[in-house]
This record gives structure tokens, sequence and C-alpha cells, in this order.
């Protein structure tokens, strides 16, 4: 059990929100992923499809959005990464930009300071990350 609680959703998911640029953007991309990524696609097709969209008043306030710093825990190794949520084209592991189009970036995507998620990797092993910190942008 994690520190902050989390609320979640029916489906066992915590609830997460989009701005309504970062969902047009996203759901393109997964669509045009299924081909080249169709795990991944998949996974950012769900998580976009299930996502509330933010009105334009909404304070984003440790919301992961596209571009944003991220500081997570691996809950299951206990490794706290800080990363940069980046577009397929924009990522460069050693600069630490991981890409939506993975499954870290497309777990990470809509998520607030505080929740986790949990999903399967695709040879059937459980992963689950908790974001601890997202700070503003500047």
């Amino acid at each position: 059990m994690t520190a902050h609680a989390t609320l979640t959703t029916r489906n066992g998911l915590p609830p997460i929100t989009l701005t309504p640029e970062d969902c047009g953007r996203l759901s393109r991309l997964a669509d045009d992923g299924l081909a080249s990524f169709p795990q991944a696609a998949e996974f950012l097709a769900r998580e976009v499809d299930r996502a509330y969209l933010a009105p334009l008043d909404h304070p984003l306030t440790g919301l992961v959005r596209m571009g944003s710093h991220v500081e997570f825990r691996d809950d299951v190794t206990g490794q706290v990464r800080k990363v940069t949520l980046v577009y397929p084209e924009e990522a460069d592991i050693s600069e630490g930009k991981i890409s939506v189009l993975t499954p870290v970036g497309a777990a990470l995507i809509g998520l607030s300071v505080g929740q986790s998620i949990e999903w399967r990797t695709p040879g059937g092993g459980l992963r689950s990350l908790t974001v601890l910190s997202v700070p503003e942008r500047r």
C-alpha cells in the first residue's frame, strides 16, 4: 500500500485527466501507432478513451501532461526515476525523455501526484508505478 490513498474507477484504474489538446493528439498517435507498436498503442488508446477532459479553466497543478517533468516510483522495484514525458519523435532515454507510446509513458499520462496505476506487461508480468511529483511548468 502506498502512502497516498488512490481513488479507482469501476475497472480498478485511477481516474485520469487530459487537456483537450493532449487528448486529440494522443488519440491520433495511438491510431497511427497500432501497426508499429500495437500493445503500447492499444494501452494509450484505452487511457485516452477513459480520461476526463479538463475544461480550459481547470487547474493543472500536479497533473502529468505532455512535456511534464515527472518523478515516479516503480512500485515493483522501488526505483525512483525522473523523466520528461514526450512524443515519440522527441524521445531520448539518455536525456530522460520517454515516449508516451511506451507502456510507462502511457501509464503516466493523465495521472496526478499520489496516484498509482498497475498493468500487465505483454509477457504477463505485473508493473505498477506511483507519481511522486510533477513540478510546475515554467
